[in-house]
This record gives structure tokens, sequence and C-alpha cells, in this order.
């Protein structure tokens, strides 16, 4: 049942189309927003495995021109979630690195923050590899060391569903949820050994917090996150909000302690998780209301951004409308389908829109710049390279500077 639930929850996070995210809309923004954009290291995030979100290499090609030209600097990519192997995970890699290697002038593979300014400079895409799931290991803890060389950047400990390191949120939403394991805590000893960051997105509340108790006991220079998760307190007093609410929101308190490790949490701009009450296309001002909502929870220096884009949800709705019994979450899915949430926020569509708003409510480029990339860039650099965040954040200044003098000359060239 397990592997069931697990495939099912690949399908619905992740369903594909013939064409990438040619459903999201577009919202326009001002010149000056949109150039903002450009000239900002932005990251996002594309949660969308070959075979489950996507088919075509094209597809590749089409979305990520798309955000090089709309200004996007990189992504956050999933190459393995739920309970997918080590195996699978080659098989994911060579799918994403084989429609790379089509266009190689266009990507560029990052191993340390450095790399993401490199692509901002170059107007290449930064790729940044993320895993949604432990089970890659294949129950050995020194594959940690080959995924780190193969770029893993983040890992999720329990995608979902309940693995041998704990409980996903799902399990959770069921009353489920049998917390951090032993084995769990040995997976988290080898990702801060090899710098891979903790991302606690998905995860249930009682696995995720004795994770970040873990955390705060034996690694409490290290900074956690979550990469990709929806505001639960944004939405608890919406008059048409389930009682419940959505099984991926997490609640405040989670983000508070994320914060105060050091890292970030950034919301996805996916409708479905939105609990219904936000039907149709996203709009930059739900996005603005989700970014500010953490921003006034956590702090300007703790929120980052994440589409959590899904390509198309359109064989999403048609697979879970006609496998409802597969999802053991209530019917919650369904319903927010039928509410006619099924719509996503693409970052090269909405984000000049969301610069426009947020800069309405006072907004500073400063502060637009930390939660649009330089907030993840501290903690990466913390994690990835053991940098204090004090030390970058003295030195980032300069390295900005330096990094828009070469733009610059590299475009005047």
């Amino acid at each position: 049942m397990k592997t069931l639930l697990a495939a099912c929850a690949i399908a619905i996070t992740f369903g594909g189309a013939l064409h990438a995210s040619e459903e999201s809309k577009t919202w326009d923004g001002s010149e000056e927003a949109k150039q903002f954009v450009q000239d900002t290291i932005v990251l996002g995030m594309l949660a969308s495995p070959y075979g489950t979100g996507w088919t075509d290499y094209d597809q590749l090609h089409i979305y990520f021109a798309r955000a090089r030209d709309n200004g996007i600097t990189g992504h956050e990519m999933t190459l393995a979630a739920a309970d997918m192997s080590f195996e699978t995970l080659l098989e994911q890699h060579y799918h994403f690195r084989s429609a790379m290697a089509q266009q190689p002038e266009n990507y560029l593979i990052v191993n340390e923050t450095r790399d993401i300014e490199a692509a901002h400079i170059q107007g290449k895409t930064a790729v940044i590899w993320n895993s949604q799931t432990a089970t890659i290991l294949n129950g050995d803890l020194k594959k940690m060391a080959l995924l780190k060389d193969m770029g893993i950047k983040s890992m999720i400990l329990a995608y979902n569903d309940i693995f041998r390191t704990g409980s996903g949120q799902l399990a959770a939403f069921n009353g489920r949820d049998i917390g951090l394991t032993p084995w769990g805590k040995s997976v988290i000893d080898e990702m801060v050994r090899f710098g891979i960051l903790l991302d606690l997105s998905h995860t249930g509340s009682k696995t995720a917090n004795d994770a970040m108790d873990y955390m705060d006991e034996n690694y409490s220079s290290v900074p956690y996150v979550y990469t990709h998760s929806v505001p639960a307190g944004l939405y608890a007093n919406e008059p048409n909000a389930t009682p419940k609410g959505c099984y991926r929101a997490i609640p405040d308190k989670e983000a508070l302690r994320a914060a105060k490790s050091g890292g970030y949490i950034s919301p996805t701009f996916t409708e479905w998780m939105m609990d219904g009450v936000w039907p149709e296309d996203i709009s930059p001002k739900q996005a603005a209301d989700m970014i500010d909502y953490y921003v006034q929870l956590v702090g300007v220096d703790h929120v980052g951004i994440a589409t959590d884009d899904m390509f198309s949800t359109e064989l999403v709705v048609q697979f879970a409308t006609e496998n409802a019994s597969m999802y053991d979450d209530g019917g919650y899915m369904i319903d927010a389908f039928n509410r006619g949430a099924t719509g996503n926020g693409e970052l090269a569509k909405i984000l000049a829109a969301i610069t426009d708003e947020l800069w309405a409510r006072g907004y500073s480029n400063d502060d637009l710049a930390k939660i649009y990339g330089g907030n993840k860039m501290r903690v990466y650099a913390q994690v990835w390279e053991g940098k204090p965040p004090e030390l970058f954040l003295k030195e980032y200044p300069e390295r900005l500077r330096l990094r828009q003098e070469l733009r610059d000359g590299f475009y005047s060239r």
C-alpha cells in the first residue's frame, strides 16, 4: 500500500502534459519590475521528475528558455521523490543531463554559490539538484558521499507516507506520524557531514519537529529549511477553509523554528494546496500574500520563493478524479480541484507582477533581493561551503558589485 500511495503522490504532485506550463497565466508587470527581476538573482523550484512530470526534452528547453528570458537565474530541481530508489535517481539524472547536453551553453550545474552568480552573469540556467526522499540511499549511508559528488544539494527525509526515516505529511494527516527514527538520525548525520541541506517540506509535524530537535541538539550551527511549503496560518480564518486544512501546509511554529535555525521558508504557488479558497489562476496578489505572511511571521531574512511548478495540471486533475479512492486524504485534493484550484504560478510568468505588488506594500529592492535569492544564497554558503553567515553577509555586497560589473561587461560585448 505504501508503494501505491507514494507513486500516487508523485503523480498528483508532478503530473505532466505535452507542453511546459502552458496552462499558467501570464501576468504583466511594469517595465521597472521586469528589469529588476532581470538584474536580481532569482532562485525558484521545479519539482517535476522525468516520466511523471515531463517526458519530452523540448519541454525543459521551452520552460528554461522562458525562465531565462524573464530573468529567472536558477531552480532547485527535483531528481527523486517518495519511494524512488538510487537506480531511479540515476535514470532521472540521466534524462535531465541528456536533455541539457543538447544545449550545454544554456545550463550550469551548481557546486557552490559562485556558480549561481556565474550563471546569472552568463545568462545560463543554474541547476541546483534536490531529492525529495532519502530512499535513494537504498539503505546504504555511504551513498551520501556519492550524492554529494553528484551535486545533490538538499534532501527530504520522508515524502507524504511512512518511511524508514519517519513520516510524511499525508501519513501525519491520518494520525500516523511515527516521528524521526534512529535511521533518520543517521541520515541527518551524513547530510550534515557532506553539506547537504535538510529540507523538511512534505514531512509530518512530529517527524519534522523531532528532526529539528536533533539538529538543534547536535548541529546547532547548521540551518534547516522548508523549500516549498504553504503557510497553514494564512488560511485558518478564510470563510471557506476546510476544518483540517491542507496536509501540505506547515504550522507557523515550524516556520519559526526553521527561521531560528538560520534557515528559510519558501511558499509554493500551487493552488490545490491552498484549500480551494483561491480558485482558478493564482494571482500576483495571492502570491504576495503568502510571501508577506511569512515575512511578517519570521522576518525578511528567512523567506524565499518556490513555484513547485508542475508544467501542467490537466492530467493530474483527470487522473485524481478517475482514481479518487487511491488517495487517502479524505477527498481533500478532489474537493480543491472541484472548487477550481487547478493552476500554479510559474515564476517566469508572474514574478514581475509580484514585484509590483510587493513594492506597493512597501518592500524595498534590498528586501526583494533577499527573498528572490539572497536568503537562499546565505544558507547555501553556510551548509555547502561552511561559510559563517556573518562572513557571507560581509562579503556579499562586494560580490554583488563585482557581479554587476562583470554582467555589464559581458553583455556590452
